[in-house]
């Protein structure tokens, strides 16, 4: 049977409703651009449902590097209890704690308040294009087909879908076509705390401490400063006794580490991640899909691991699995500028930055291999607006872990707290572009842009 295809306009229209797309939609319905947010999947938030703390929203030097949306959502959630707050890991970073359950109503709440129109359940299968223009999105739901039309398109699928459809290049995982692996977060309630920083304290040996060169302590120094903290944001190493013996035995599968944070004082709640498979390629559906069934054998190792051998653990439970698998690594959408590994290491500052990063860069490999390169100095780096802009193609911007970055430097700034502040950025230039009527986002003076930006609170200049 023959289905009409429906037609909708917008001034801007953002794919993929994780973190970036999130920011990204906000940006422009504050800069008065009429906005859609399309995501296939039945929640907004991507990664900030998984538990997983912001990464990259302060330096080592515990200077914070990101704000504007990213601090407008966790006002939010402290005002209904479930903001934690950053917490360092004495390690090499700091993470933003929060409540995964309280974000996912903060999110639903502000994307509503700004007047952005949300389709949920939504694929975006092809493109329109004349020339170097995108003409409109061909969108699927079990409403039918529809054209969706914009002014400007912001490409926030993190696989960079849209860009790659519209004729940009792209790259995608190692020069060997290596991907990182592939995780499933999950969390535990009923922990100790106090017990199991006790064994912390007492067992510096068992835990990854002081990689970061700008922290002048001693690992049993560290692990008393974790303690001190009352927070369990730490890392259990698998080249430990306790860890790494599990692993040689078998009764852990090979991982870099069982890593963990707070998530809800209330519960007594921390978030972990650990689990890992290598192989798969997340744009290949089966792949993705059959991966699930591993990961969830591997929480259930790692819930009996722990309770069998952590202290602290004894008592607690499963309270939650991720909605979704976690990727790192997919596309890479190149744009008018590449970000690179000197470029994040150095702490490089542009003058068209419009976003900030500061995590070590992180490649996470097969089994227990993982590399980590911390920026120097515990210093910044800045994100160019030319990193978000991809080639070949006029009214489209990409923001998340698809934009315009090499292999290593993607490895830094795919975390949560840079790809908030790439959306807003790239919110808000299309949200210029668009009341400019301007042709190309090339037209956008990237000073207008970041005076703008730091009127709604972005951090885009200042910090080491």
């Amino acid at each position: 049977m023959n289905q009409s295809i429906s037609t909708a306009h917008y001034d801007v229209i953002v794919i993929g409703a994780g973190s970036a797309g999130i920011a990204a939609a906000l940006g422009a319905a504050q800069n008065g651009a009429k906005t859609l947010l399309v995501e296939s999947g039945p929640f907004a938030g991507g990664e900030l449902l998984s538990g997983l703390p912001i990464d990259g929203c302060l330096n080592a030097r515990g200077e914070w590097i990101v704000g504007g949306v990213v601090r407008e959502l966790l006002d939010a959630a402290e005002k209904l209890g479930g903001y934690i707050g950053p917490v360092f890991d004495w390690r090499l970073n700091y993470g933003v704690c929060f409540d995964p359950e309280i974000l996912k109503l903060v999110i639903i709440e502000k994307l509503a308040q700004s007047k952005v129109k949300t389709w949920l359940h939504t694929f975006a299968e092809n493109v329109v294009m004349e020339g170097q223009k995108i003409q409109g999105i061909m969108a699927l739901n079990k409403s039918g087909r529809h054209l969706l039309t914009a002014d400007v398109y912001i490409d926030c699928s993190g696989d960079g879908d849209i860009a790659a459809m519209a004729g940009a290049p792209w790259e995608k995982g190692s020069a060997q076509g290596t991907l990182q692996p592939v995780s499933l977060v999950f969390r535990m309630s009923n922990v100790d705390y106090q017990k199991y920083l006790c064994f912390m304290r007492d067992s510096p040996e068992q835990f990854t401490l002081a990689e970061n060169p700008i922290i002048n302590k001693t690992p049993a120094e560290c692990a008393a400063a974790v303690h001190e903290k009352g927070l369990p944001f730490c890392v259990l190493d698998a080249r430990s006794s306790l860890l790494g013996g599990a692993i040689k035995s078998g009764e852990m599968y090979p991982s870099t580490g069982i890593f963990m944070w707070p998530t809800s004082l209330q519960r007594r709640e921390v978030g972990l991640n650990s689990t890992r498979l290598a192989g798969v390629d997340a744009m290949n559906t089966a792949d993705l899909s059959e991966a699930l069934s591993t990961l969830s054998q591997q929480v259930e190792m790692c819930l009996s691991f722990l309770r069998d051998n952590a202290p602290g653990f004894e008592d607690a439970h499963l309270s939650g699995v991720a909605p979704r698998v976690g990727i790192r690594e997919t596309r890479r959408i190149m744009g008018e500028y590449v970000l690179t590994a000197d470029d994040v290491l150095d702490g490089k500052k542009f003058e068209d930055g419009v976003a900030k990063g500061s995590h070590h860069i992180d490649l996470h490999g097969k089994g227990t291999d993982q590399e980590r390169i911390p920026v120097r100095d515990g210093k910044s780096y800045d994100i160019p607006f030319r990193a978000l802009i991809p080639q070949n193609v006029e009214n489209l911007l990409v923001a998340g872990r698809c934009f315009s970055s090499t292999r290593e430097a993607n490895g830094s700034a795919r975390v949560m707290g840079p790809c908030l502040s790439m959306g807003q950025a790239a919110g808000t230039a299309a949200a210029i572009a668009s009341k400019n009527q301007y042709k190309n986002v090339r037209e956008v003076a990237t000073d207008k842009l970041r005076a703008i930006l730091k009127e709604y609170g972005a951090i885009v200049d200042g910090t080491h």
